[in-house]
């Protein structure tokens, strides 16, 4: 009878999680990162790469992933239609316009392992270009993701406190002084500091 007892134990253990993860101001790459070990179940305990225990992942606004640097511009994505003269390519800001979602899947399905389960964890995942999530999918979510990176808040979403107890490298007087004195180097003598103070 230990077997009827081990049962719904077992179930839990294989279970699939739907995974909840926000892409806004987030790098396509740790995305990716995240999301191959959750569709592959690298993160389970009972993970063997000939069971199939991955988990859904279900990402919002991929039409709002930041890239670092100019990347945007510098990055090229290339495919072959397989005839003479059917090599494409585009940059990063030309397939984001066209297909919000296309870069984000793009970095993923490149992070799973190249056999035959690539396709079946690429069903496991669901990619949405805002927060319009459909209603089916969002009842089978139970856990959030936090996000790889921290998304940094703009400057008028800081109240004044916050300003005002910001650590300042250079004092308004200090700044007064060392102008002056790079005017005074450079021969300037018409300028007094007085009148520049803050």
């Amino acid at each position: 009878m230990a077997s009827l007892s081990r049962a719904p134990q077992q179930w839990a253990t294989f279970a699939r999680v739907w995974y909840l993860l926000d892409g806004k101001m987030q790098p396509p790459g740790k995305l990716a990162a995240l999301a191959s070990v959750r569709l592959q179940g690298l993160h389970k305990p009972v993970y063997h790469q000939l069971s199939d225990c991955g988990d859904h992942v279900v990402i919002m606004n991929t039409r709002h992933v930041a890239f670092s640097g100019n990347k945007w511009e510098q990055k090229v994505y290339s495919s072959h239609t397989g005839y003479p003269g059917g090599f494409k390519q585009v940059t990063a800001a030309q397939l984001h316009r066209k297909d919000p979602v296309a870069i984000v899947k793009l970095a993923i399905y490149g992070m799973l392992p190249k056999n035959l389960h690539r396709r079946t964890l690429m069903k496991r995942l669901h990619l949405f270009p805002d927060e319009d999530i459909p209603e089916d999918i969002l009842k089978n979510l139970t856990e959030e993701l936090p996000q790889p990176r921290k998304v940094p808040r703009r400057l008028d979403e800081y109240t004044q406190e916050e300003i005002e107890a910001f650590p300042r490298v250079w004092s308004p007087t200090m700044m007064v002084k060392h102008v002056w004195i790079v005017l005074k180097c450079n021969g300037v003598r018409s300028l007094r500091p007085e009148d520049y103070r803050l």
